[in-house]
């Protein structure tokens, strides 16, 4: 019987250790999209205990509490700390075969050299040895960053945001991460939502614009893109509950635009027409930019009105969309690339059902301007888990070139998070090292040290461009 989370975790042949222990675990991280505050790495926060540092917004954990039947107070309500942690250790425990339960004792391990099972029993033992170690000189969190090997991270920053802290990361030269700020221009785009109005007004006095218009809505937008250029931008994100292509022409946008402005609700023939030529726009100035574009889908968010009322959106309350938008998506990217105007991009669906149309997707759209122009995203959210990796990049093996996969990222509001590259890259050797063993591929260590390392980090900085 093999040791739980020994050297050789999740690695079963000699080839897989091989291509972990030489090629991957020497690799740096980039964690090109994540949710960790920028002000938090200016201030290099400290961090009282291990519920601040675990649990503080981690959603992944809180949906895992309520389905162990913790009351709400001991998730994101009144309780003490150490309450809070307490029903977190009950709930791991039983949490057999989740990623969650992996992830936990990965970072346990890593950062705070524990090597037994945080249960019931040991919680009181873990809380007094992980808060010793916070209470340390380098436990912030730009030396958490330090430890994990870490490049450069790009947070999730929308149009408005004054990018004051990115500002002043950048002048310290006593931290040489690079932390770039990343568009996510959502909030310009959901006219349907009841505070667009409000959002219109930040927007136009950020940019010395006057948004009367569609045309300059885009023109605010432009402007605001310049400044993301300026401070060292160059990958987008969109959340999308749908993938939208309804093509509208421009009176016809501006009519549906100044109807929203005048206080009226649009219908949703309206609302797609007017996402689908927001998103058009978009990808015109992407592309402009050299910008990366990622897309995001599949999601239904928000489903618990009654958790939502009480904490608001990323609650743990959201879930998959059964939508494949095969179509519609190959129609969006169409629409950009008839007239040279598709940006590089990557495709993320919360369905796993979708690794298949997406694999084929791309491939319609791949051209010489860049090595794996279009790509498939890791496996997001509620598929970041062992099955979902493998499935994803079996699927995107099967269909197009995972030796030019950009990897992994972590989509995360933790500085403790950084072990999912290890988890991943584990799981990548394992898959890989499988397929030699079992001769479906030659035992060409200098090739399989390319690929290895490529898509552990070498992919992702060249696809970027990123200066390292």
């Amino acid at each position: 019987m093999k040791k739980f989370l020994d050297d050789d975790f999740l690695l079963t042949t000699k080839t897989a250790q091989k291509l972990y222990h030489e090629f991957a675990e020497v690799m740096p991280v980039l964690d090109y999209h994540c949710h960790i505050s920028p002000q938090e790495i200016y201030e290099d926060r400290k961090f009282e205990n291990i519920t601040q540092a675990w649990l503080g917004a981690d959603h992944y954990k809180w949906r895992q509490m309520r389905s162990n039947g913790v009351e709400e107070r001991f998730i994101t309500g009144d309780a003490t700390d150490r309450e809070k942690f307490q029903k977190w250790a009950e709930t791991l425990e039983m949490a057999i075969g989740n990623p969650l339960y992996h992830w936990s004792h990965l970072e346990l391990k890593k950062y705070f050299g524990y090597t037994g099972y945080l249960n019931s029993e040991t919680a009181e033992e873990v809380w007094n040895l992980c808060n010793e170690k916070l209470a340390q000189d380098d436990m912030t969190a730009r030396n958490l960053i330090r430890q994990s090997n870490v490049t450069l991270i790009c947070t999730t920053d929308d149009p408005a945001d004054s990018l004051e802290w990115h500002q002043k990361i950048a002048a310290d030269e006593s931290f040489d991460v690079q932390v770039l700020p990343a568009w996510r221009p959502d909030k310009g785009m959901n006219l349907e939502k009841a505070d667009y109005m409000e959002y219109l007004k930040k927007l136009g006095e950020v940019s010395g614009v006057e948004i009367n218009s569609f045309a300059s809505l885009k023109e605010a937008l432009k402007k605001r893109i310049d400044f993301f250029a300026e401070n060292g931008c160059c990958i987008s994100d969109h959340s999308l509950e749908y993938v939208m292509y309804l093509p509208a022409s421009d009176e016809e946008i501006e009519a549906i635009f100044a109807k929203r402005l005048s206080g009226q609700c649009v219908d949703r023939q309206e609302e797609l027409k007017f996402k689908t030529a927001f998103m058009t726009s978009m990808g015109r100035e992407y592309h402009k930019k050299n910008w990366v574009m990622q897309i995001h889908y599949g999601v239904k968010r928000d489903n618990n009105q009654k958790i939502f009322g009480q904490i608001g959106p990323d609650a743990g309350i959201d879930c998959i969309n059964n939508y494949a938008p095969s179509a519609e998506m190959a129609d969006y990217l169409n629409a950009l690339a008839k007239t040279d105007e598709l940006p590089k991009t990557i495709l993320y669906s919360l369905n796993p059902s979708d690794n298949a149309s997406i694999g084929t997707i791309i491939g319609c759209f791949q051209d010489s301007s860049a090595v794996g122009k279009i790509q498939q995203g890791s496996a997001w959210w509620f598929n970041d888990n062992k099955t979902g990796m493998i499935e994803q990049m079996i699927s995107l093996a099967n269909l197009g070139l995972l030796g030019n996969f950009i990897g992994m990222l972590t989509d995360s509001r933790s500085f403790l998070s950084y072990t999912r590259h290890e988890y991943f890259r584990r799981i990548l050797c394992e898959l890989i090292g499988g397929w030699v063993e079992n001769g479906e591929y030659p035992e060409d260590y200098k090739a399989l040290e390319k690929i290895i390392k490529g898509i552990s980090y070498e992919n992702a900085v060249r696809y970027f461009g990123f200066d390292l």
